[in-house]
């Protein structure tokens, strides 16, 4: 990643921006500790400061995390939402807790390239590898795991992915000048913990209206599998450990997340799903002003400054209920799909009503003839799902967001418009202008927008703009998808 200019860097710290955090870390080293750029000590001089593309590129030159303004939890860089690169591609995965689950011969299968070439690529990029990226992350989630649990450290120890308690202790110790038991004595939540829940703050950059992103997903909540009350969203997924339960609400500054997890070790990978799902990683200020700078569009981005694009927290399961709501109502295809989870899902806790999505397995075994929905519309879900069962389709953070489409549009019932919203969706690509859909055009003639030229001046950040356009036609922008 290509950092600003150090005198730019510098200028964002004299002023605290907090719109670069996550972009860069400022390490001082007459301290030893690395800052968010918006951290309120007093400003280091220029010349004991340095700059760093990532906390673990920090971390490895030595230097621990602040603890005032606890740079390692700051929002993600939101360059690597954008990027389709290898690198961009790696860390969206390391991300996911692809490392501590398949290790670096996984990531690199994963990607397609040898652990060589993806070592090289992120040194180059972030200034860390793949195995001291994901060392930062299971430094963070043991924190986390230490604040605001009562599990015993040694626990904390193997949930957050570490191979041996001694690892963990010597981790804690170097990133964070302390000790598991000290960072667990001074942890800011006092109180008793439920048993296997994990509460935790979400941070993201402003603006952001959080509960335009619930809105969106209550609206499309399927029963049984989420549930939309008194603005908090609820929903229950499959993490690599068995089912997790998770509670969105907005809170100060951040989303309040509740996770219920059968295993611990999956806290890693269900706050990023989270996070992709909320799309808290975005730039939208970056956003804002590209768009705002077409004279059509800016009333629109004055109106719903901050509009993120809702991402998913698994692709196979966006695209069964991307085919089946096509050409029916939303609240037609809630139905159906609360039919598909109540009678294929496996059942998510002992006597509760949530249940998970069915798998790509169980739905691709079926026949078609049995699904609540047109025989036509049926065999497409089960050409997806055989797709998904057999490893040949995956949609997921390390897609090749490009070679992803026609990969997609080579399935029964998947056409032009359902591919890139997927790719908006379950792919996280943030340039996507779905002209094709009846909503956007309409929008358009409405607004006077010719969308033959694609609005190449709206790139890299047109799927945005498809939310845009979609919200100016309708006050309850969240309607219109399915």
């Amino acid at each position: 990643m290509l950092l600003p200019d150090p005198d730019t860097c510098y200028r964002a710290v004299q002023s605290r921006d907090p719109r670069f955090d996550g972009w860069f870390f400022t390490a001082v080293r007459t301290t030893g500790i690395y800052c968010r750029p918006s951290c309120p000590a007093i400003t280091p001089q220029r010349r004991n400061v340095t700059f760093h593309p990532s906390a673990a590129a920090a971390q490895r030159a030595g230097y621990r995390a602040c603890k005032r303004c606890r740079p390692d939890a700051s929002p993600g860089s939101p360059e690597w939402n954008v990027r389709g690169d290898l690198a961009g591609r790696a860390l969206r995965l390391i991300t996911d807790g692809v490392i501590d689950r398949d290790g670096v011969p996984g990531l690199a299968r994963r990607l397609g390239y040898s652990e060589r070439q993806v070592h090289r690529t992120l040194m180059a990029e972030v200034g860390a590898g793949p195995i001291a990226l994901a060392r930062s992350q299971r430094a963070q989630t043991a924190r986390v795991l230490l604040e605001t649990t009562d599990l015993p450290v040694t626990d904390v120890a193997f949930s957050a992915g570490f191979a041996s308690v001694r690892q963990f202790n010597d981790t804690v110790r170097t990133v964070f000048a302390s000790t598991p038991t000290a960072l667990r004595a001074g942890r800011r939540a006092k109180g008793v913990a439920e048993a296997g829940i994990v509460t935790l703050r979400l941070p993201y950059r402003e603006p952001m209206t959080v509960s335009t992103v619930l809105d969106f997903l209550g609206a499309h909540a399927v029963p049984g599998l989420e549930r939309y009350e008194g603005g908090t969203f609820t929903r229950v997924l499959s993490a690599p450990g068995g089912p997790a339960l998770v509670s969105l609400a907005p809170g100060d500054g951040a989303v309040l997340c509740r996770a219920r997890l059968h295993d611990p070790r999956d806290l890693v990978t269900v706050v990023a799903r989270v996070r992709r799902l909320l799309d808290l990683d975005a730039d939208p200020t970056a956003v804002d002003d590209v768009l705002g700078a077409d004279p059509v569009l800016a009333p629109l981005v004055g109106k719903r400054p901050g509009l993120r694009a809702p991402g998913t927290v698994d692709g196979f399961e966006t695209a069964v209920r991307t085919v089946v709501g096509q050409q029916i109502s939303l609240g037609g295809a809630r139905t159906v799909l609360g039919r598909i989870v109540a009678e294929h899902g496996a059942g998510a806790f002992p006597d509760e009503p949530w249940r998970l999505f069915p798998t790509a397995q169980v739905l691709a075994g079926l026949d078609p003839a049995t699904l609540p929905m047109p025989r036509a519309r049926g065999r497409s879900v089960q050409a997806v799902a055989a797709a998904f069962a057999d490893g040949g389709l995956e949609l997921d953070p390390g897609v090749d967001r490009d070679e992803i489409r026609a990969r997609l549009l080579e399935l029964a019932g998947v056409g032009p418009w359902t591919a890139d919203y997927l790719r908006m969706r379950a792919a996280a690509h943030p340039d996507v202008l779905l002209d094709t859909d009846l909503v956007v055009r309409r929008a358009a003639t409405d607004l006077g927008l010719d969308l033959s030229d694609g609005r190449a001046a709206w790139s890299p950040w047109r799927t945005y703009a498809t939310y845009h356009l979609w919200a100016h036609l309708y006050a309850d922008l969240w309607s219109v998808t399915p």
